[in-house]
């Protein structure tokens, strides 16, 4: 009972740090990593423990899914290369930086146990960057090319991360072993497109919101399960799950389930960022008790300079990328490579400054086997890794951004107007073919093209009206999808388009 009624006041203070980061202007994240650290000097706190195994399951795979299904495969594909080079380079070279540094400070550390820490405090998590970003309204690309790299990026930390780990621990790796692991992703990228189409043609079958919802956590555990068992790539298999489920839904589910479905999932991802963050918290308690004074400052010592490791090479890399890009681009032309995306000095510096760790760090920190060597002083560099760039450069992205002068480029908000423009096209066609009254009643209603009138009432008197209505928004909502397909328009124009025809479609209801 005494755990119960930590965990409930531990959620109303989350709630009241989220109150007054949206006060402050700032990534609520960030304030939740400093009521993290403070958990770790409380006295006599709650004791929890949670089983490792359980712990990427728990708080990887809901957190995965959530960013893989808004993602815009279109936008990921125009920028790829500055995508994979954060994704691929820059995660390798802070993994081999912090390795050395642990190294370096800890002698009798394996090497594959430093580079396992390097693995763990290598992803960003875009989660408090977009949270920032979003509310300035800055230039569409630099927004993709954050969120598409925190989503790419745990799939590469992770599988070296897993490799380390296991070596480590005794097992050996010969070239059948790589060979395996790549057959294993491959294998768990079709594995997660083929439950995606079986578990949408089940969930679509459940008519109310609370069951709908239920499913879909389910199905979202029992991919990363099945996968553990198969021995495949978890990662691979949720994001890959996350992607097709995101291209079949918008017409297989209905308005008045999908809007309660993403409520909930952004409840959840909440929640468990809170988890994540009380848990490390209460871990680091007892690492600190247990350790000599001395010892304790060698500890922190070590943290620090793996903090500043991870933030040096991140900012270091995107300006190397910067330069080289622009040299390209002035003594060989622009080419494929970089092409129209020429980057800014200002948006790299923004990219380089937005490398915020957060929920996978911390999950994988926690989810070392407890054998593993030197496991304290990996959840200690993880935490203050999290804490230090949620802190140091969450909470100065948004001066930065002002100060560099960034603006919206106009991107979304031209695309939403085509789209709206297209779809007026739908519903004129259908009400000029009907010809009836109702259909001449519902004119201008269909011809609304602002989103900002998506709340006007709808007259809902005769039932003709409203399954006019309803023709009207299922063919609007086919060419919706198909102008995502052919990349006429992006996830972000996509989804904002989607609202409001789901608010239409619910007042059919």
């Amino acid at each position: 009972m005494l755990l119960f009624q930590s965990l409930l006041i531990l959620l109303v203070c989350a709630v009241l740090l989220t109150a007054a980061a949206r006060w402050l202007k700032l990534p609520y994240p960030s304030l939740l990593a400093l009521g993290g650290t403070a958990l770790a000097f409380v006295p006599n706190g709650p004791q929890f423990n949670l089983d490792p195994q359980l712990t990427l399951a728990l708080f990887v795979a809901p957190a995965l899914l959530d960013a893989a299904f808004d993602t815009s495969w279109r936008d990921l594909k125009r920028y790829w290369v500055p995508v994979m080079s954060l994704v691929v380079v820059a995660v390798g070279l802070t993994i081999a930086a912090v390795a050395w540094v642990v190294r370096y400070l800890v002698p009798d550390m394996p090497w594959s146990a430093a580079i396992a820490i390097g693995a763990i405090v290598a992803p960003p998590d875009a989660v408090a960057a977009s949270a920032v970003m979003r509310r300035l309204n800055i230039p569409h690309r630099v927004l993709v090319i954050v969120e598409g790299e925190s989503l790419l990026n745990d799939a590469t930390a992770l599988l070296v991360y897993r490799i380390a780990v296991a070596a480590t621990l005794g097992e050996t790796f010969s070239g059948t072993g790589v060979t395996f692991l790549t057959v294993a992703m491959l294998a768990g990228a079709l594995l997660g497109f083929v439950l995606a189409h079986l578990s949408i043609r089940m969930i679509e079958k459940v008519p109310d919101a609370p069951s709908a919802i239920v499913l879909q956590f389910v199905t979202t555990f029992g991919v990363w399960i099945l996968a553990e068992r198969l021995e495949l790539s978890p990662i691979v298999t949720i994001v890959s799950y996350a992607i097709t489920a995101a291209r079949l839904t918008p017409q297989r589910t209905p308005a008045h389930l999908r809007i309660p479905s993403y409520a909930v999932w952004e409840t959840v991802v909440f929640v468990l960022n809170v988890l994540a963050f009380v848990l490390i918290g209460l871990q680091l308690r007892p690492i600190f008790e247990q350790l000599a004074p001395a010892e304790r400052m060698h500890y922190l010592q070590i943290a620090a300079a793996v903090l500043g490791t991870v933030i040096l090479v991140r900012v270091g890399w995107v300006m190397v990328y910067n330069r080289t890009a622009h040299l390209k681009a002035r003594w060989f032309g622009a080419g494929r490579w970089p092409g129209s995306f020429v980057p800014t000095l200002a948006g790299s510096t923004v990219v380089g400054w937005a490398g915020m760790r957060g929920i996978v760090t911390l999950a994988t920190a926690y989810a070392l086997p407890l054998s593993f060597p030197h496991r304290d002083l990996a959840l200690l560099c993880a935490f203050c890794v999290v804490v230090g760039t949620l802190v140091a450069q969450g909470m100065t992205l948004r001066p930065l951004i002002l100060s560099l002068g960034l603006t919206d480029d106009g991107t979304v908000e031209r695309e939403v107007r085509g789209a709206q423009d297209v779809l007026a096209l739908v519903a004129l066609e259908i009400l000029e073919s009907d010809g009836s009254d109702t259909a001449r009643a519902l004119h201008d209603e269909f011809l609304i093209t602002e989103i900002a009138e998506a709340d006007a009432p709808f007259a809902t008197a005769r039932e003709g009206r409203n399954q006019l209505r309803a023709r009207i928004v299922m063919a609007q909502r086919a060419t919706l999808v198909k102008l995502r397909e052919t990349g006429d328009i992006g996830d972000d124009a996509f989804h904002r388009v989607e609202e409001h025809l789901d608010r239409l479609e619910i007042a059919v209801r």
